[in-house]
């Protein structure tokens, strides 16, 4: 599946409820198997005030509609947006329905060779086996990035509720062993130097 998110900041409440319309319009008429356009909820880091996030089975689809949503996202509404595009299909994790869904956008450090990077995509892939909040996972390397940094990765998931993210996932200790190292000015193994786009928002099926 091809993948796109867009994280966007607007200048105000009524912009934000406004855009959030517009871009619902523009998803429905898209062709996207899925769509979520949903305002982020309180806490997100660096993660706008909208949550885009589209699915199309081919790459064709996406660059036959995205200029009319370049259009949309280069109004006056807009401040800033941040976002990928990569290829990916969510893991099942549970067969209960998530209600949240985060996205996480960051970039590895240039340079970093291959064996550190596959070392630390491991580590990520090790966060829904022991967190049994996670409903669905996608990792996915980055094809053009959007924004404040050249973003190399995304890192999705749902969970059942929001609490499933702000306590299990980002308080479990498999998070102090393996994952926030890499994230650690600290540690030896920081790669991840640049500030990341920690977003989430409502997902109604």
């Amino acid at each position: 599946m091809f993948n796109v998110v867009r994280l966007i900041d607007t200048a105000d409440d009524t912009s934000r409820d406004g855009l959030v319309e517009e871009l619902h319009a523009a998803a429905a008429t898209s062709g996207a198997e899925r769509a979520l356009v949903a305002p982020t909820l309180p806490g997100v880091r660096n993660g706008g005030d909208i949550l885009m996030q589209l699915r199309f089975r081919h790459p064709s689809e996406w660059d036959s509609v995205s200029a009319s949503f370049d259009e949309i996202l280069a109004g006056p509404a807009v401040q800033r947006v941040n976002g990928a595009t990569y290829t990916g299909t969510p893991v099942v994790a549970s067969e209960d329905h998530g209600t949240v869904y985060r996205t996480l956008l960051l970039r590895v450090q240039p340079g970093t060779d291959d064996a550190t990077v596959t070392r630390f995509e491991d580590d990520l892939r090790l966060l829904p086996r022991y967190v049994t909040s996670i409903r669905t996972w996608q990792l996915s390397r980055v094809e053009s990035a959007v924004g404040t940094s050249a973003w190399t990765h995304v890192f999705e998931q749902e969970f059942g509720d929001l609490e499933g993210l702000m306590g299990p996932y980002l308080m479990h200790p498999i998070h102090w062993a393996y994952v926030d190292r890499w994230f650690d000015p600290e540690c030896p193994e920081f790669i991840v130097r640049d500030r990341v786009c920690h977003s989430f928002c409502r997902s109604e099926r």
